[in-house]
């Protein structure tokens, strides 16, 4: 399949012409209406430096909530009150910590000031959420993403502490459950999601949930 350039106007190509490896189109920008236009099609960003790249894999990582699994430790954790649950309190702090925050086996972010300062004007605008953990008024952990009707297209999350982003993202996907959120968006795997219950399902199926439901 040919790696599609983008330009000016808010399109992007079928997800079905992707690559191989998900990546669908190179270039453009992170202009609001072309970011939601992407996350309503599948479509998100994910680079490191000054261009844009957009991808669409297939098979999809995903969580429906109904599948949320919360091990014994954690129910343990949770049965504590050890952390405290808030949303959209911090927003700029939490998107700040995931792009800071080192990880194992990676040297930079993807998160660019770029990147930063388009999810931050999302949230501004209602799209964007954050999931925070608290403990004695400090932020410890958290998670944002983007949430389009009845789905929630997952960013990225942080912890300064053990099991903070657990904490956060158990009670987001309970309380998105009760929003009626039907399909949670992983974007790509992790041991530390499909621990938590995400798998895959195949893009096809993915699409067909967003058409039904944003």
């Amino acid at each position: 399949m040919p790696l599609y350039q983008l330009n000016e106007t808010f399109w992007f190509p079928p997800v079905t012409d992707t690559m191989e490896d998900g990546l669908l189109a190179i270039g453009g920008d992170l202009q609001i209406p072309r970011l939601l236009k992407a996350y309503k099609n599948g479509i998100f960003p994910w680079y490191e430096g000054n261009t844009p790249l957009w991808w669409c894999p297939d098979p999809r990582f995903v969580l429906f909530p109904n599948n949320l699994r919360i091990s014994k430790s954690m129910r343990s954790i949770l049965k504590k009150n050890i952390f405290e649950f808030r949303i959209n309190t911090q927003f700029e702090t939490v998107i700040q910590h995931c792009k800071s925050t080192k990880r194992v086996g990676q040297e930079g972010t993807w998160i660019t000031d770029a990147m930063q300062q388009a999810y931050v004007q999302l949230h501004k605008d209602g799209w964007a959420i954050s999931a925070e953990t608290w403990i004695n008024e400090q932020l410890v952990g958290g998670l944002y993403g983007i949430k389009m009707g009845k789905i929630f297209f997952g960013e990225s999350m942080f912890s300064l502490i053990s099991n903070a982003s657990k904490f956060a993202f158990i009670h987001l996907v309970q309380a998105l459950q009760k929003e009626g959120i039907v399909l949670i968006d992983c974007q790509v795997y992790t041991e530390h999601l499909e621990s938590l219950g995400a798998a895959f399902i195949p893009r096809q199926l993915f699409i067909a949930y967003l058409k039904h439901n944003i």
